[in-house]
């Protein structure tokens, strides 16, 4: 089991990813450490794992910010992690991918992992999606915490902005904070076609086509937990949220 530690030294004024830990998980001690430099270039502190048991271990005695998390791991694998660690307190994580593998996406997703990327990818598009990742979960705390009058009813679909809580047929339904977002963004224009590339950039904040697959993989992962039936895809162009006729 190998674990390491570095944090940044001394003061990190003004550094949009000051004070927040992200744990790197991953076995490929290329790849850790471009990750790592990376990020802490951006102001996070960090600390990285290379095998299954390390990255539970680390994650329960250093409580990061955020997870970057391979799949593929010795010990055991990255989804086993998530889990483990999820099972420990929420954190968000971002998944990374060897193979373009739809049904290991919404696996990962479905246990517990907010975003994932598909190797190889450009660090500039990691770090951006950890900052918005790290955004989202601070929306979600704060709004938690905020006075917000009026739940969205949709038929028996029932959206508590306040609580981001969904709600189907009266009973809770879990979504990960993206998926969250996700939902909300085509909430807010029932039966309007939101393309892939509108909800890349309003849920994600980023504005690049080739990212469209992770739209799919979270959509079909929200219908699996809301209802296929409630989204509808325009193929070519995107999709739109069924409603019940007025």
């Amino acid at each position: 089991m190998d674990q390491t530690q570095t944090t940044q030294g001394g003061t990190t004024a003004a550094t949009p990813g000051a004070q927040r830990r992200v744990l790197v998980v991953e076995d490929d001690p290329t790849i850790v450490e471009a990750i790592a430099a990376r990020l802490r270039a951006e102001g996070f502190q960090v600390q990285t794992a290379t095998d299954g048991p390390a990255a539970v271990d680390t994650a329960e005695a250093w409580q990061p910010d955020l997870l970057v998390l391979d799949v593929m791991l010795p010990g055991f694998d990255g989804l086993e992690v998530c889990r483990r660690v999820q099972a420990q307190r929420p954190v968000p994580v971002m998944m990374l991918t060897a193979r373009d593998d739809e049904t290991d996406m919404l696996v990962g997703l479905g246990v517990g992992a907010d975003d994932y990327m598909t190797k190889p990818f450009s660090m500039r598009e990691l770090a951006a999606r950890v900052h918005v990742l790290l955004r989202r979960v601070e929306r979600a705390a704060l709004a938690a915490h905020t006075p917000r009058s009026g739940i969205l009813r949709l038929g028996e679909l029932e959206i508590d902005h306040a609580q981001r809580r969904v709600r189907v047929r009266g009973n809770d339904v879990h979504l990960t904070p993206t998926e969250f977002d996700l939902l909300v963004c085509l909430a807010n224009t029932p039966r309007a076609v939101l393309s892939r590339e509108q909800l890349l950039a309003e849920v994600w904040d980023w504005a690049d086509a080739s990212g469209t697959r992770t739209v799919d993989s979270h959509i079909k992962a929200l219908r699996r937990k809301i209802g296929a039936e409630r989204i509808r895809t325009v193929h070519g162009v995107g999709y739109a949220l069924e409603t019940p006729p007025a």
